[in-house]
């Protein structure tokens, strides 16, 4: 029989581990706040997308990560770090799109939702506060900004109760759910604008978006990614972000 795991905090991690489910939307629909980037926003999206995939299947913890998406593209890439992806059949929104991907899960074990767009994500921070998620019945971490969620923890599919969208951080708490913040800025900082994208870099990306940005960069500076469009380099991004048969994590 399996015993539960001890955290370095003294908590005891849920003996079955976590699973992880987490939405994408169609490349060419993600990440509409960046429309400035033009095409290039998609491949931003996907490595937004594949960094976050690959710190969460790395925390200790983790049982498995379920993305819910119709883009064939990001469930090929993200299947590289061994994330499992299923159609978003409800195709009603973000919420409906959750609630399919957990009542898809086998067993009875503790479930959590995770934004796609947490490129700093650093697996330890996610540890600890799923760990902290762990002592309540339903939890949820605000986003940097405070009126936003980035993750939706619950002990049970029964309990698992997602309001997504504006202003998340005040319905999750209107349901019950208690805010678990602390010092987890990489869990935190998600990207939507510039300005977290920058704040997001300053904290130390993952492998995939920094090339992407490394590309941008030198071709327009971030101040001015609105023109990257214009200097043909998709294909270059393509090559970047796209996994490799055998992918290796630097980070």
């Amino acid at each position: 029989m399996r015993t539960p795991s001890t955290d370095s905090s003294g908590v005891e991690a849920p003996a079955r581990g976590w699973h992880l489910v987490m939405p994408v939307k169609l490349l060419g629909a993600a990440k509409s706040r960046l429309s400035g980037l033009g095409p290039a926003r998609a491949e931003l999206a996907l490595a937004l997308a594949l960094d976050t995939v690959a710190a969460a299947t790395r925390t200790r913890g983790v049982r498995g990560v379920l993305v819910v998406t119709d883009d064939e593209r990001v469930a090929a890439a993200l299947a590289h770090h061994g994330a499992r992806s299923i159609p978003d059949i409800p195709a009603a929104g973000l919420n409906a799109a959750l609630r399919h991907g957990v009542a898809q899960l086998r067993g009875d074990g503790p479930v959590a939702a995770l934004t796609a767009d947490l490129p700093a994500l650093r697996p330890a921070e996610l540890e600890a506060a799923l760990a902290e998620c762990a002592k309540h019945r339903l939890a949820f971490v605000p986003d940097a900004e405070g009126s936003g969620t980035t993750m939706l923890a619950a002990r049970s599919a029964a309990d698992f109760q997602p309001h997504f969208g504006p202003g998340s951080a005040a319905a999750h708490r209107a349901v019950g759910a208690v805010a678990v913040a602390g010092h987890l800025m990489s869990l935190r900082q998600d990207v939507d604008t510039l300005a977290g994208l920058d704040t997001a870099r300053a904290l130390g990306v993952g492998t995939r978006t920094m090339a992407v940005l490394a590309v941008l960069a030198g071709l327009a500076g971030l101040d001015g990614l609105a023109g990257v469009a214009e200097h043909g380099v998709l294909a270059e991004l393509g090559t970047l972000v796209e996994p490799p048969a055998h992918p290796t994590e630097g980070r």
